[in-house]
């Protein structure tokens, strides 16, 4: 198992025509989003247009939140589903998706048939125990508050929008503190 501390120092941002688009990690190390050559991407944008399209990106699925505001969504043209802070949603990157809502986001892309993977939000007040899936690598990222992370014998205390990225997973971290928290798990 390794522990890599992410602060916002180490996170590669790029402006798009609605924001900006910060990589907060991808696999394998070097891989580039624009070649579409990655097993899985996580990224959190800034949306600052009223209305906006989604790239089309047919080899993946999705995994999305906001981290603040919302967003609404529509995929090919069908109902909307509106998302609140901290509300996940996976759908198809081959999907004609249209979004309304200026928001930040997190955003979990996984190469469809080689990587799976799941987002979940968490809000501890004090201690609590998160399931990680063994071998695999996770990517805690602290949205709000703090915590403390134990995991493997190994400590590290995330601030606001640090991570830590955890490869080759156990199978449980413990986290102490107050923090709005999104857990990212990538595996074969």
């Amino acid at each position: 198992m390794t522990i890599t501390h992410l602060k916002p120092a180490d996170y590669a941002t790029t402006k798009w025509s609605g924001g900006t688009t910060t990589q907060l990690a991808i696999a394998p190390k070097g891989a580039v989003y624009a070649d579409r050559d990655f097993l899985w991407r996580l990224s959190s944008a800034t949306v600052e247009l009223d209305e906006s399209d989604f790239t089309a990106l047919p080899d993946y699925d999705r995994v999305i939140s906001t981290l603040q505001g919302d967003m609404t969504l529509t995929h090919n043209g069908g109902e909307k589903l509106t998302l609140h802070p901290y509300e996940i949603h996976d759908f198809s990157g081959a999907d004609d998706t249209h979004s309304w809502g200026r928001c930040t986001d997190f955003n979990l892309m996984l190469r469809r048939g080689r990587c799976r993977g799941c987002v979940t939000a968490h809000f501890p007040q004090g201690t609590e125990v998160l399931a990680l899936h063994t071998g695999g690598t996770a990517l805690l990222f602290c949205g709000e508050g703090s915590v403390t992370l134990r995991v493997g014998g190994e400590t590290l205390t995330l601030a606001p929008h640090e991570s830590a990225l955890i490869e080759d997973a156990p199978a449980q971290l413990t986290v102490e503190g107050s923090a709005k928290l999104m857990l990212a798990q990538m595996y074969r």
